[in-house]
């Protein structure tokens, strides 16, 4: 069994993985920052934004960071489920069929434009993500820890794009929006490279990796050893029943997100440097575990409501117990 880190000592590689990922992803520090808490939590995350925003990147530069594997699957129309877990091949020399492992076996996965593919196609990731493990021919092999997948889509307002089920989404713990950079972030990118220093500056090559495999078992059990107290548990599982009832919501979200948003307080707080949640904690990763998990009522839709603008109502109503 992996041995926990001090929470000093976890924060600590948390933070400089955070920093050194974040020098590369420029203007992305939130989300490079819930992408980590995810990690630790050991959650899938699924990422939507335009193209062009540094999503392959920043998985890139993560699996640098942690000396991990790192695979990629470009999802389209035509893309089956074997060329995500794998197949059984016949051998003509020995008479033989033999497995060809498929992408899937690796530690951090990046699946882009998941809501590009059959609905077939996505459940065969989904089902791996659930399992942690994959069955071809009748034979289980169980896929390396740590395993993550990011999935990536583009908004569902771009042509040829499929909502992910409900179902699916809920296998996610977090949804994270990846937005345009600032100004002056977007100007020193571009300045960046009419200099011709954009790839010094933005290579990961010379990173330096900061943990490994074990390294990540380990803060992910540091994060287990996290108190939470009664008030702030209860302030979590009030924010998440609320959902149900809040004029605007088609659809609120179910004893997963509870769930959800206690293993991440957890991990924010490792990252804040303390051993117990409070509720400032629960605060920080209401929106990215919510998000994918509320569905707006057709009239919120059409008084132009978005699901951001709930969420912010949603924590300034429940109130959160005094620290």
């Amino acid at each position: 069994m992996t041995e926990a880190l001090s929470v000093q000592q976890a924060a600590d590689t948390a933070r400089a993985i955070e920093q050194s990922v974040s020098r590369i992803l420029v203007g992305q520090q939130q989300v490079v920052r819930d992408v980590l808490l995810a990690l630790l939590c050991n959650g899938h995350v699924l990422l939507e934004g335009v193209p062009g925003l540094g999503k392959t990147l920043l998985v890139r530069t993560l699996s640098r960071c942690l000396s991990v594997g790192f695979g990629r699957i470009q999802f389209t129309p035509d893309l089956m489920p074997t060329d995500v877990t794998g197949h059984a091949m016949y051998d003509p020399k020995t008479e033989q069929f033999r497995i060809r492992k498929g992408p899937a076996f690796t530690n951090l996965l990046l699946a882009d434009e998941i809501n590009r593919a059959s609905a077939k196609t996505q459940s065969a990731l989904l089902e791996v993500m659930q399992e942690r493990q994959i069955t071809i021919e009748g034979r289980c092999f169980p896929l390396d820890a740590p395993f993550m997948v990011l999935a990536t889509q583009n908004p569902l307002d771009q042509e040829g794009t499929y909502p992910l089920p409900e179902a699916q989404l809920d296998r996610f713990l977090f949804k994270v929006v990846i937005d345009y950079p600032a100004l002056v972030e977007e100007a020193r990118i571009v300045r960046m490279m009419l200099d011709g220093t954009i790839e010094d500056d933005l290579s990961v090559e010379g990173l330096s990796a900061l943990t490994d495999g074990p390294g990540i078992l380990a803060m992910q059990h540091t994060v287990t050893t996290i108190t939470v107290d009664e008030g702030v548990l209860d302030y979590a599982l009030r924010l998440v029943r609320t959902t149900r009832e809040l004029p605007g919501l088609a659809r609120g979200a179910g004893p997963r997100a509870s769930i959800a948003i206690s293993m991440a307080a957890r991990a924010n707080a490792l990252l804040e440097g303390r051993d117990f949640v409070i509720p400032d904690d629960v605060k920080a990763v209401a929106r990215p575990v919510l998000r994918h998990r509320i569905q707006l009522s057709a009239d919120a839709e059409i008084e132009g409501q978005t699901s951001e603008m709930l969420l912010d109502k949603l924590l300034n109503q429940v109130a959160a117990p005094r620290q």
